[in-house]
């Protein structure tokens, strides 16, 4: 079959796309990875809601925003892959410094429908790459701002299609972590983002986002000023998943990597980036092997020269070559 061509559903009542083996380069913004049994994209988020509650208990299930922060093995995928970017797109005001927010809108949307909104507190969503989703799962942040700073509360659906309404307080969050504190429910947290399971139990679909008002005109300065710095500072000009490690405390990855003499450095057409040493760039025809293999290279040598151990902060998920397909 085709990869792109639509399976005609078994079951009624369901409004979205279902498509089986698809490639994940085309899903992930390192364009690198290998072939995913299904992929679901629903029409909204009652019928993500009907397509879970359809699905057979044992299928393993993984969610996905724009790809941003995510490597698929080139093994690919067993189970079903849900795009949401193009789901999930519902946002507006609640009160008048509350916005509710769906899971698949990206960060430079939500910073500039707040600005509109003369809301300030959202301008650092311009320089995340990725949907709120991803942000919420992992707690993501740039120019000392994080994620879960804003939340009021979060929206999330369960395996089984269940939608519920979450405090802050029921989870563990930190620095580029998220976790429900009930250890029983397993929320989709990516403490460890070097991780091969693809059971999820829970996934977040929404929040609504605390602000302040203030001067909007400020605010789009302000959002102009990051997107700038973001361009300036970071290889955009190439596929890459943003920042590959976490900073360690009291440090940055970038200092460490550089300082070990590694940019520029290469492993097939993965490359550690010449701009930002903290990204690691898709040359050309980049595997998903290339990219895996340079990052643990990475943490080898910073380890072996600085003592530190960089943590990644990207997920990687999937089967190894030879283990799949």
């Amino acid at each position: 079959m085709n990869m792109n061509e639509p399976i005609k559903f078994n079951h009624t009542g369901l409004r979205g796309s279902l498509f089986s083996n698809v490639a994940m380069r085309n899903h992930t913004s390192w364009r690198a990875g290998g072939i995913a049994e299904r992929v679901y994209r629903p029409a909204d988020l009652a019928d993500l809601a009907f397509f879970l509650h359809t699905l057979p208990t044992h299928e393993p299930v993984v969610a996905l925003g724009l790809g941003s922060n995510l490597l698929v093995r080139d093994g690919g995928l067993r189970g079903t892959v849900l795009l949401l970017h193009a789901a999930l797109t519902e946002m507006h005001m609640e009160t008048s410094e509350s916005v509710y927010v769906q899971a698949g809108i990206s960060g430079t949307k939500i910073a500039r429908f707040t600005a509109k909104h003369n809301l300030l507190g959202a301008e650092f969503f311009a320089g995340i790459p990725g949907t709120l989703g991803g942000m919420l799962a992992m707690n993501a942040g740039c120019y000392g701002n994080e994620t879960w700073k804003v939340v009021k509360n979060v929206q999330t659906i369960t395996r089984s299609g269940k939608l519920l309404e979450r405090a802050p307080a029921d989870y563990e969050i930190g620095y580029r972590h998220v976790a429900l504190k009930n250890k029983n429910i397993y929320s989709g947290d990516h403490s460890l983002p070097v991780q091969n399971s693809l059971f999820q139990e829970e996934f977040f679909v929404g929040a609504t986002l605390h602000f302040i008002s203030g001067d909007g005109a400020k605010v789009r300065n302000e959002i102009k000023s990051l997107l700038s710095r973001r361009i300036a500072s970071q290889p955009l000009n190439l596929p890459n998943a943003g920042s590959v490690f976490r900073n360690p405390p009291g440090d940055y990855a970038a200092r460490l990597i550089e300082q070990c003499g590694l940019k520029g450095y290469q492993i097939g057409n993965a490359q550690v980036s010449e701009k930002h040493a903290n990204f690691i760039v898709n040359t050309g025809g980049a595997t998903a092997t290339d990219i895996e293999t340079l990052i643990n290279r990475v943490q080898t040598i910073v380890q072996n020269k600085t003592g530190i151990t960089l943590l990644p902060e990207v997920r990687i998920i999937g089967d190894y070559k030879n283990n799949h397909g």
